[in-house]
């Protein structure tokens, strides 16, 4: 049986002139919405490679990569600041966890 998948949208605000959506991410639909947010946020990190360059380690066949990687080097991790776009809420890549845009704990 085929899981059900729901897509979110990781947009870069932290250290951009202007938010930019960075990707795509199918998340698994029944997944609660942390897990939701955390598997946005882990496949959108540098960690061994590059995810954005679809490297072995880090690149993931449910991220569509929307940013502009023309110039070969990739993007940057996902970082306090940036945004995950959940249905039609917004939530905030906070020091520890997530947050509402109102600075609410999720």
């Amino acid at each position: 049986m085929e899981r059900e998948m729901e897509q979110v949208a990781v947009i870069h605000t932290a250290f951009e002139d202007k938010p930019s959506t960075v990707a795509f991410v199918d998340v698994p639909e029944e997944g609660t919405l942390i897990d939701k947010l955390e598997y946005a946020y882990r496949w959108t990190q540098n960690i061994f490679d590059s995810w954005s360059l679809k490297m072995p380690e880090d690149g993931n066949d449910a991220v569509t990569v929307m940013g502009d990687i023309s110039d070969g080097y990739g993007l940057r991790s996902t970082s306090v600041g940036d945004q995950i776009l959940v249905g039609t809420e917004k939530y905030v890549v906070a020091r520890m966890g997530f947050e509402t845009l109102d600075g609410e704990p999720v």
